[in-house]
């Protein structure tokens, strides 16, 4: 049986799986407070999935109805030869697969910019929650700013359009709200602010402290804007508005304060081959074993279905009754953002 004519993904509760975030490496040139320790324990290199391994399982996932891959990390761009691993990737595009994007923290976009949009990627997602240099680099602990935004100028310049990724964090960039809304507005990206998730031990980071729920952000919006709620659905997490007064798309990733699981089109594929069919959840599925013991894409395309038979109807993370419920143990950059 060709690719062509695989049945496509249905979850248990009819749920169509389009829809594959890859993890090509578990390092990152940053250490974010919310998503990796300070001084992180990284897998050996030996432990992770070549570029052709990956190749192979995207193409799988490709030949059963996945039609948006988007590439993570870690931060994807630092990872030895990806653009080898895009150009590769970008023989899907319009054979199947509708997007071919990525999420990055914008550090090494001044590089390779240019080189991603000749391998077919038209947006990408950069990962940005302040516009003040001293917070960056207390959020970022080892980026720097003018790296960034001299990177997302260089996304802009060679054509690809840019979305801002916030992660809303109560005391650090609840007073930027507007400069960054601004900001965004002035240099013509959507915006979508995220709440911040219950994931990994980062020792003195405390999540309760950090969260700021997007219901208080939204309100504060909606002093100054008139918000007009857009039916647009991507198959994500993400509920957008327009904002009358400048023509702005803002959305919200509200895991805690609404539960966003009924349409989720997803799953995260990290950078050994673990499947997780859902964030919140700890449930994965190997892939690397059937991967590596067939050269046959049939058993493959077996554990993937199987995999996908086990997908839960959604997450349970919750920080009511000013307790974190749901935690998960594993970093954000082992999943894959």
């Amino acid at each position: 049986m060709t690719h062509a004519a695989q049945p496509p993904l249905i979850d248990p509760f009819a749920r169509p799986i389009t829809y594959l975030r890859v993890s090509v490496t578990d390092r990152c040139d940053f250490r974010c407070v919310y998503c990796m320790a300070e001084h992180m324990q990284f897998l050996p290199k030996a432990e992770l999935l070549t570029l052709e391994e990956l190749d192979r399982l995207c193409s799988a996932f490709v030949g059963l109805g996945v039609r948006k891959l988007r590439i993570t990390g870690g931060e994807p761009l630092v990872r030895r030869g990806i653009m080898g691993f895009f150009q590769q990737m970008s023989r899907h595009l319009g054979e199947g697969l509708d997007e071919l994007t990525l999420t990055t923290n914008g550090s090494q976009l001044g590089r390779f910019a240019s080189q991603l949009v000749d391998c077919g990627v038209r947006r990408v997602n950069v990962s940005l929650d302040t516009l003040d240099a001293g917070k960056f680099a207390e959020i970022t602990r080892w980026g720097r700013l003018p790296q960034v935004l001299d990177g997302i100028k260089a996304a802009q310049a060679a054509g690809l359009r840019v979305k801002i990724n916030a992660v809303a964090l109560k005391g650090v960039n609840d007073s930027e709200l507007f400069d960054l809304v601004k900001w965004c507005g002035d240099e013509g990206h959507d915006l979508t602010f995220i709440e911040v998730m219950p994931m990994g031990d980062l020792g003195n980071e405390d999540r309760l402290d950090q969260y700021w729920p997007l219901t208080d952000l939204r309100a504060q919006l909606a002093e100054r804007f008139t918000l007009i709620d857009l039916a647009e659905r991507s198959g994500g997490p993400a509920r957008y508005v327009r904002l009358q007064e400048t023509g702005q798309k803002i959305g919200f990733i509200t895991p805690l304060t609404h539960n966003f699981c009924e349409s989720c089109n997803r799953v995260r594929l990290t950078c050994t081959g673990e499947l997780y069919m859902c964030l919140g959840q700890e449930d994965r599925a190997d892939l690397r074993a059937p991967l590596r013991k067939s050269e046959e894409d049939a058993p493959l395309r077996e554990a993937i279905r199987a995999a996908i038979a086990r997908k839960p109807k959604g997450h349970d993370f919750d920080y009511s009754r000013q307790a974190v419920a749901g935690q998960m143990s594993r970093h954000m950059s082992h999943t894959g953002g």
